[in-house]
């Protein structure tokens, strides 16, 4: 997506297209409408997740379609590294800040949590949790919609207390390329690794994976995949039956199958997933799943914002000066 936000305005400007079917961010896609076909006549809001639909449409009209999705669950481990050194999942904050402590004494452990990077965006995820568990809801709307500020108290205070205390113990590592730093967490450098749920399909054995939130979380950010269709496309009908497949239960069902994704489609059955990622999907029973943030808000703010947690990792110390650029792209 962050090739294609470079690539896509040049092509639809020479009314050209890479693709009949393109994969993009929902904001992306609501802002972009005048280079994209309505496909309001192939999708049924109903079909799908509650909002998921509301995510692509502008003004009544249905311009992309939900595929599969991810849920950023919280930080997943090894059963068998928990085992071998008699790690127990916390449950409260002073137990997790414990298991922490226990962790970096470990023996071969470089540091206790990896920090995936890339263009910043594992980072991102990582403090969306943090602002959702200890801010909740409200606030982590809040911040979305601009009615909240990035140097509020509230998000001050989750900051001060909760995030830039354990970076500053160094029980984060340096962040590192995300796809390295995951080979580094299964072979042991270290115990816990904030990431997606797409992870279950990207190790050797899904079945030694186990994951746990932040004490206390009662909402999870998901990330529905929408893929829509440039009005400059040779193949309009093609590419309305391939789009209308993908995000059928039958299409998401194949995908799901496959390991590291969670349907948006009502009519796929948990009894389709692989064990670990029905875990997963259970997850969302009964907790609140949000919108990923900074991929909701987008633009200018959402590499500033990756930056700006790039800058955090390696100086904690002046957290109040990453909220304030923070703040200063903020809606």
């Amino acid at each position: 997506a962050e090739d294609l936000a470079t690539i896509l305005p040049a092509q639809f400007e020479a009314e050209m297209a890479p693709a009949d079917v393109i994969f993009m961010w929902a904001w992306w896609i609501r802002n972009n409408t005048d280079h994209i076909l309505e496909i309001s006549d192939i999708i049924d809001p109903s079909d799908f997740m509650p909002g998921i639909v509301d995510q692509v449409s502008v003004g009544g009209k249905i311009y992309g379609a939900p595929y599969t999705g991810k849920v950023k669950p919280g930080f997943w481990y090894r059963i068998s590294f928990f085992k071998e050194h008699n790690l127990e999942v916390p449950t409260t904050w002073d137990e997790f800040v414990s298991l922490l402590e226990t962790i970096k004494g470990i023996d071969g452990i470089e540091a206790p949590i990896a920090s995936g990077d890339g263009v910043g965006w594992p980072l991102s995820d990582v403090t969306e949790h943090f602002l959702l568990t200890f801010g909740g809801v409200d606030l982590f709307q809040g911040l979305i919609n601009g009615s909240v500020s990035w140097t509020s108290d509230e998000v001050k205070d989750i900051f001060k207390n909760r995030l830039v205390p354990l970076l500053q113990e160094g029980y984060f590592s340096e962040p590192k390329d995300w796809t390295l730093i995951l080979e580094d967490w299964w072979a042991g450098k270290y115990a816990l690794y904030f990431m997606g749920s797409w992870i279950t399909g990207m190790v050797e054995n899904a079945s030694d994976l186990g994951v746990f939130s932040l004490p206390g979380a009662e909402a999870f950010v998901f990330c529905p995949d929408f893929c829509f269709i440039p009005k400059y496309t040779e193949h309009p009908d093609e590419a309305k039956e391939l789009v209308k497949f993908l995000s059928s239960a039958e299409g998401q069902t194949i995908q799901v199958k496959q390991g590291g994704h969670i349907a948006t489609n009502l009519g796929v059955s948990l009894d389709d997933y692989p064990e670990v990622d029905k875990r997963v999907a259970q997850l969302l029973e009964g907790a609140t799943a949000v919108t990923d943030l900074d991929d909701t808000i987008g633009g200018e703010f959402q590499t500033n914002f990756w930056d700006q947690l790039k800058y955090l990792w390696v100086h904690p110390d002046e957290w109040e000066t990453v909220l304030q650029n923070i703040e200063s792209k903020a809606p």
